[in-house]
């Protein structure tokens, strides 16, 4: 197991991983969306309802259009309808609202109807605690 855990380790020291994101973060937040939805998901359009229309609206006055984006959806398929299990192709997903998840620092374009966990920052605020030498507990607030 020893020699295992070594050579893992070799392999690991000895490829450096290459971040190649799908998206420049310049782009605007429509085309970093059906960047996504249409090389990953395999939609073949997307469409906004009003309300993620406006929510785009709201992303551009606020100068937020150069976050990165999660994009939330059933889990049960790569569209936003669960009942096209898989990987469907030439589908139109639609986005409902884009909510902007500040502190964690991405957009989260929302599509379908779905149960959604908390987002979470790359650098989360436990990290930031810790006891100093006399015992005090440090960095909570």
């Amino acid at each position: 197991a020893i020699e295992l855990a070594q050579k893992v380790i070799e392999v690991a020291e000895s490829n450096p991983p290459v971040f190649d994101p799908m998206y420049d973060w310049s782009w605007s937040v429509k085309k970093k969306i059906e960047t996504l939805a249409t090389k990953i998901y395999g939609a073949e359009h997307v469409d906004y309802s009003a309300k993620a229309k406006k929510d785009l609206k709201k992303i551009s006055e606020l100068g937020l259009d150069q976050m990165p984006i999660c994009i939330a959806k059933t889990q049960k398929s790569l569209s936003d309808n669960p009942a096209l299990l898989g990987r469907p192709k030439d589908f139109i997903i639609t986005v409902r609202e884009i909510e902007i998840a500040s502190g964690a620092g991405f957009l989260i374009p929302i599509t379908g109807s779905i149960m959604r966990m908390p987002g979470l920052p790359a650098h989360p605020a436990s990290e930031n605690i810790s006891i100093d030498n006399d015992g005090n507990i440090t960095g909570l607030m």
